[in-house]
């Protein structure tokens, strides 16, 4: 079963979700987070969705502020923001009796994932699906006249999925504050990264860099033939399956 829910984040503002409810009662969630200008409806946040839920998982998928349904302004987009709207997410789960939490995402919904996984207690498992997990570079989306913009003006406008948007400094100088490969590093529960090998936006290259420096906590798989968004309904199946058989292993490993 599924619900359309909303909470409040750390501001106030009402962030929009879908609640993803397990047959029988259960103990276990997990958090979807999304890829940037995305929503939680992509494909992929919705197959891995259902699949957990099959599994007996509670599971949150919700948009980040100025994102999707959920108020806020798009120009004020940071991951800073967006670890805390993570939080604010899991106390969602909470709520309803979860007390084994796991956090996943796409793309950035990925980065914000680890991150919010390194710095929130009481989170048992994280899942990258094709993350950035290395080199932080916020302008490699911008064409040559958007790059010449900010570097001249410190804002820049922009069209993604139909939509007209605007970023500045704050977003790329609390980028630049996050480490994203310490982050990596330093997380003590299991870890697992899913790439597409023709992921033309996130390169693979860049999970195998991010497995070298945590092998002890992360596992690793790089799905042949898919994409950056696993367009291919067998490689969203497939990945979907893996995903929720890996936090159904985790889980019995932790409970």
């Amino acid at each position: 079963m599924e619900n359309d829910i909303n909470f409040l984040n750390h501001l106030g503002e009402r962030l929009f979700g879908t609640h993803h409810l397990p047959e029988k009662p259960s103990e276990y969630g997990v958090v979807l987070g999304h890829c940037f200008t995305c929503t939680r409806h992509t494909g992929i946040l919705r197959e891995v969705g259902a699949k957990l839920t099959a599994a007996g998982f509670h599971v949150l998928r919700f948009d980040f502020s100025g994102n999707g349904q959920s108020e806020g302004v798009f120009i004020e987009t940071s991951y800073t923001r967006y670890i805390t709207e993570m939080e604010a997410a899991a106390n969602f789960l909470k709520a309803f009796g979860v007390k084994w939490l796991g956090f996943a995402g796409h793309s950035m919904g990925a980065a914000i994932s680890v991150l919010a996984g390194t710095r929130l207690s009481g989170i048992s498992a994280v899942c990258a699906i094709a993350g950035c997990l290395t080199s932080m570079d916020p302008t490699r989306i911008f064409s040559q006249d958007q790059k010449r913009q900010f570097q001249e003006t410190g804002r820049v406008e922009f069209v993604s999925r139909g939509r007209q948007l605007e970023l500045d400094n704050r977003f790329l100088n609390d980028m630049l504050s996050h480490d994203m490969l310490a982050a990596v590093a330093s997380l003590r529960i299991p870890l697992l990264i899913v790439h597409g090998a023709l992921d033309d936006i996130v390169p693979a290259d860049q999970a195998l860099k991010a497995q070298s420096v945590n092998p002890d906590h992360l596992e690793l798989f790089i799905i042949p033939g898919a994409d950056h968004f696993f367009s291919q309904v067998e490689h969203r199946d497939f990945v979907a399956l893996k995903i929720a058989d890996w936090f159904t292993q985790i889980r019995a490993k932790t409970q």
